[in-house]
C-alpha cells in the first residue's frame, strides 16, 4: 500500500486591496454580475468574470428556473458565452464570487463539480492554464494557479 500526496498551492489574499489591479477589476466585475443574476429560488447570487487572451472580460451569474436543474451557474454562463463568441480565444484569469442576502459571505465560494469540469475542458482545449480567484463578499480570497487545482482526479477525452 501507498499513499499519494495531492497538494494545490493556493495564494492567500486578507482582502481585496492586496489584489494585484488586474484581479481587482476582475473580482470587481464578478461581483457586479452576481448583483444582476436571476435566483429567485436560492436568493444566492453568483458572479464569474473570464479574462479572455483577447483582452475581453466576459461575465456571467446563475440562472435559476423552477424545473431544476434547467438553471445555469455562473462560470458555465461565463465561459460558454465566451466560447460561442470567440471560439479560438484561449481563458486566462476567471474570478468568481458570490453574494448572500441573508448573511454576509466571509469564505470564498468555489465552482460545483460540473463547472469544475466544464472549465477544465477549457484548460485543456487551449493548453492554458486558467488562474482561478475565488472570493466571497469580504475576507480571504484564494488564487490557484489552474483548474486542475480544484479538480485533482479529472477525467478528458484521452
Amino acid at each position: 500500500m501507498k499513499t499519494l500526496d495531492l497538494i494545490s498551492r493556493i495564494t492567500v489574499y486578507e482582502d481585496h486591496s492586496e489584489l494585484p489591479i488586474e484581479w481587482q477589476d476582475l473580482l470587481d466585475k464578478a461581483h457586479e454580475a452576481a448583483k444582476k443574476a436571476y435566483s429567485p429560488y436560492s436568493n444566492f447570487k453568483v458572479g464569474a468574470a473570464l479574462l479572455l487572451n483577447n483582452g475581453e472580460i466576459i461575465t456571467g451569474n446563475n440562472q435559476e428556473n423552477a424545473a431544476y436543474p434547467s438553471g445555469l451557474c455562473a462560470e458555465r454562463t461565463a465561459i460558454f458565452y465566451a466560447s460561442a463568441q470567440f471560439p479560438e480565444v484561449p481563458f486566462n484569469k476567471l474570478a468568481i464570487t458570490a453574494i448572500n442576502p441573508k448573511e454576509k459571505l466571509t469564505k470564498p465560494v468555489s465552482p460545483c463539480g460540473s463547472c469544475r469540469q466544464a472549465l477544465l475542458e477549457y484548460e485543456q482545449k487551449f493548453k492554458q492554464r486558467i488562474e482561478v480567484l475565488l472570493a466571497g463578499e469580504e475576507g480571504e480570497i484564494y488564487v490557484l494557479k489552474s483548474i486542475s487545482d480544484l479538480l485533482p482526479f479529472s477525467f478528458s477525452n484521452d
